[in-house]
């Protein structure tokens, strides 16, 4: 039996919190004693503070729990940050300050040279950053997961690599739980895509550089592949779709970058990680696959689907992939970083 680790959630009551608490909720190894959030929810049960959203029912333990106010002290060692960018810098780093263990879904700290931005199928090893922040006067330390759309197209990349990946240009469909509750005004959205998500194009093009590239000398060398992206929101409830094509160095035929992705696997597949899909990356053999409404939840939310391989006239290659945004994408992807942090012995 595993012993039990206390964990706590800063921003508790928004929609990644509330995704942390519900797949929290019968892990194996780790219990939710802690609730974070702002100034408005302080002091109140997480039942009145909170609006839940989620169709799996809110567990009766953490509806009765307290809210406290988002500074460390009180909380655990082991924090899970679902905090809005716009304030998480500075709270994330006051915890760290303080002693605590942050894994972050806030995109604040992800292109700092000495923070992890983990992908652990892809990038385990880049948890060797971590001792470098003692240098900034920390107790603690921050790990952060990738932009939604970063991890779809990273696990999707990472196989190709072997082949000597170019280049990439990627379009986006985004699903309307991307841009967290109420999200995009029905208005705008239903019948509708719109062609612009702040800030979503550039980290799309530098944060899988960092992922895929290599620790050398305590440092990340940025993959040297040339990036573009564009950025669309549709009427999807979850679920990111990208459009992929890709450049290589080498000329792999379809057959052999289809085994690629189907025997992709990172240790902590091999670690048995509770959070671990069997298989992080899946092709479909269908034509018209991989869709939201079929697919996002395989491997209970974890998978990233591909399809459609075929000859790019302009580069090598394209085809579809496919990734649950608020799972994989968010607060799954934090869970199973702790879970490697875990089985590596640094919680």
């Amino acid at each position: 039996m595993e012993k039990s680790i206390d964990v706590g959630i800063l921003g508790a009551t928004g929609a990644v919190g509330q995704q942390f608490i519900a797949l929290l909720a019968e892990h194996p190894w780790f219990r939710v004693t802690w609730l974070g959030a702002s100034q408005r929810s302080e002091g109140k049960a997480y039942r009145d503070a909170s609006a839940w959203r989620l169709a799996s029912p809110l567990p009766d333990d953490i509806a009765r729990l307290g809210v406290d106010a988002a500074t460390p002290g009180r909380a655990p060692k082991l924090v899970f940050s679902g905090l809005d960018s716009s304030v998480a810098g500075e709270i994330e780093g006051a915890f760290a300050q303080a002693g605590h263990l942050v894994v972050s879904n806030s995109k604040n700290y992800r292109m700092e040279p000495d923070v992890p931005l983990l992908i652990p199928e892809v990038n385990a090893d880049h948890l060797g950053l971590l001792d470098s922040q003692a240098l900034r006067g920390w107790k603690g330390r921050i790990v952060t997961n990738p932009n939604c759309t970063t991890v779809v197209l990273s696990m999707a990349l990472a196989p190709l690599c072997q082949f000597g990946l170019k280049t990439v240009m990627v379009t986006t469909l985004q699903a309307i739980s991307g841009a967290g509750y109420p999200g995009v005004a029905s208005w705008d959205i239903l019948g509708n895509v719109i062609p612009f998500i702040d800030g979503e194009e550039e980290k799309v093009e530098t944060e899988p550089k960092k992922i895929l590239g290599r620790l050398r000398d305590n440092r990340v060398e940025p993959h040297p592949a040339r990036m573009s992206a564009q950025t669309t929101r549709v009427g999807v409830l979850n679920g990111h779709t990208e459009s992929v094509s890709v450049a290589l160095e080498q000329h792999p035929t379809p057959e052999v970058i289809i085994d690629a992705w189907q025997s992709f696997k990172g240790k902590l597949q091999l670690m048995e990680l509770p959070s671990a899909p069997a298989r992080p990356v899946v092709y479909l053999t269908e034509r018209n696959r991989p869709q939201p409404a079929l697919d996002v939840d395989r491997g209970r939310g974890m998978t990233v689907s591909v399809g459609r391989l075929r000859p790019c006239p302009v580069l090598d290659y394209k085809f579809i992939a496919l990734g649950h945004n608020t799972i994989r994408g968010a607060a799954g992807a934090a869970i199973l970083n702790a879970e490697l942090m875990h089985r590596e012995g640094l919680l």
